[in-house]
């Protein structure tokens, strides 16, 4: 949270955040999913890389999946949540 902090004082516009949730207990994911909509609330872009779909679920716009290194599926946040299950199977997760 400290690193987000640091970032968001230098006036950024862009946050790019490369799994803010890994290793983390739920309560402090939870805080950083506040912050995260905190930030898009102000018009800021959030880039957000992340393994924990259940938490990507709750900031995202959009979402691009990767395997191999290769986008196999671009969605909004809708359309996401309603094929979670598929999705989840096919990434092997």
């Amino acid at each position: 949270m400290l690193a987000i902090a640091r970032v968001l004082r230098t006036g950024a516009r862009l946050l790019l955040l490369d799994e803010p949730s890994e290793g983390l207990a739920p309560v402090i994911v939870a805080q950083i999913g506040d912050i995260v909509r905190q930030v898009k609330e102000t018009g800021a872009g959030v880039l957000l890389i992340e393994q924990n779909v259940k938490f990507a679920a709750t900031v995202a716009d959009r979402h691009y999946l990767l395997a191999q290194g290769r986008v196999v599926e671009s969605l909004d946040n809708h359309e996401f949540v309603e094929r979670e299950d598929e999705l989840l199977e096919h990434l092997g997760i």
